[in-house]
């Protein structure tokens, strides 16, 4: 796909609901007594594989455009699956919905495409395991496909060496189904938007500082649930808004999470423009956000906030490409499993364009200021990194080539059209 350079954005947006909190309302009303309405559901493929899987273990959902309908069955309401459990690309979906599996009475097998079969599920298996359950790689690497035995569960105090909300999420799901109390102590918080959700619809979860716990065998109650834009997919706005010239952006109703937020805030560490207006704290915290060109220059992005930006990464490089001065991304080594190596990905496309930029075992320093030109850019089927050239194409001068850029359905399938709508 070739990317035309825009100038001058001006409107408003409203972008997709959040990916994280789409899969959490199909999983936790699928194990809910009564019918769960879900509305500003996000519609990528990712959260659909979620809710083909729950449609194979016997639940009824429906869908009319982002409303959807999941009828419950209560906590141990699931049934087996005739056939393996297709996650798609969807590590959210994998890492989740195993802690979930390993608590029934049936066996069952996840498997997904040639990303998912890579991707270091280890992480999850260990604190299983100490659980009692049965959980296997088929393939004995440490990756999908992966067989989980449902069999009676222990609860654990695990201490995660990874501050990963799927991890947390995967350990509290197999709580519901243990003994006694859960735990997980994280090094650093992750996004908590599993214990907000579970409380929401009736389970015990309580969190002090970087634990989280549960009580086992909670009774769920369907909800009313309307997902918030995805920040996530906010955060290319965000960056096309600030660099391009001339430009205004609104967008509309965008969570604002603190766990979550850390795109907001090294934005404003290099100098961004951005107004929070109509902030409502009602459930999960949203905004809407007012962005306006402005000069950014470097600025160091390291330790704790890491875990509330991992996913916006790649689009805080751009930006650090286009910004004057030195950005330096650093305590990342996240990136190098996420759908692609996104430190090596991003290093090598942004080389392309002409940027100044190194990897480093955990980030990239990215020297900004050096003239940026168009280039064939490879996504690697990566959403976020086809996203992020996406912008860039939008800027920099001369024709910028995607290949794979048909990848932003995992997230978002209207992007390109959305991106194209504010140059009008």
């Amino acid at each position: 796909m070739e990317i035309k350079k825009q100038t001058s954005l001006h409107g408003e947006i409203t972008v997709p609901g959040d990916k994280s909190i789409s899969h959490r309302a199909v999983m936790f009303g699928s194990l809910a007594d009564g019918t769960t309405r879900i509305t500003h559901f996000l519609n990528g493929a990712d959260c659909l594989s979620t809710i083909s899987c729950f449609r194979k273990m016997g639940i009824k959902i429906t869908q009319k455009d982002s409303e959807i309908l999941v009828h419950g069955k209560g906590l141990h309401g699931l049934c087996a699956p005739d056939s393996i459990l297709d996650v798609g690309n969807s590590g959210t979906t994998t890492r989740l919905i195993s802690g979930i599996l390993a608590g029934q009475n049936f066996v069952s097998e996840l498997n997904g495409d040639a990303s998912i079969q890579t991707r270091p599920m280890k992480r999850i298996m260990t604190p299983l395991l100490s659980m009692g359950a049965d959980i296997i790689s088929i393939q004995d690497n440490g990756c999908a496909p992966l067989r989980i035995t449902g069999r009676p569960l222990h609860a654990v105090h695990y201490n995660s060496p990874v501050a990963s909300a799927q991890v947390k999420s995967c350990v509290l799901l197999a709580g519901m189904y243990a003994d006694g109390i859960t735990s997980v102590t994280e090094p650093v918080l992750s996004r908590n938007h599993t214990e907000i959700m579970l409380n929401y619809f009736g389970a015990d979860v309580t969190s002090r500082g970087t634990t989280a716990s549960i009580h086992p065998n909670p009774v769920l109650e369907a909800r009313e649930i309307n997902v918030p834009g995805d920040i996530s997919s906010a955060a290319y706005f965000i960056a096309v808004g600030l660099l391009t010239p001339g430009s205004e952006i609104l967008i509309r109703n965008v969570g604002i999470n603190p766990t979550r937020d850390g795109i907001l805030r090294v934005c404003r560490n290099m100098g961004a423009d951005i107004t929070l207006m109509n902030v409502s704290h009602d459930g999960e915290p949203t905004a809407d956000l007012l962005v306006r060109t402005s000069s950014l220059h470097g600025t160091t992005v390291e330790g704790d906030i890491i875990p509330a930006l991992i996913d916006e990464i790649p689009m805080i490089a751009v930006m650090a490409a286009f910004a004057e001065g030195t950005t330096i991304i650093k305590d990342a080594q996240e990136l190098k499993v996420k759908e692609s190596d996104r430190i090596e990905v991003m290093t090598e496309n942004l080389k392309r364009m002409g940027a100044d930029i190194e990897a480093t075992d955990d980030g990239m320093i990215i020297r900004g200021g050096v003239p940026l030109h168009g280039a064939v850019i490879d996504s690697h089927l990566d959403h976020r990194i086809a996203m992020s050239f996406a912008v860039a194409g939008t800027i920099c001068d001369g024709p910028m080539m995607i290949e794979g850029a048909e990848c932003v359905n995992i997230s978002y399938p209207e992007f390109y059209q959305d991106l194209y709508r504010l140059g009008k």
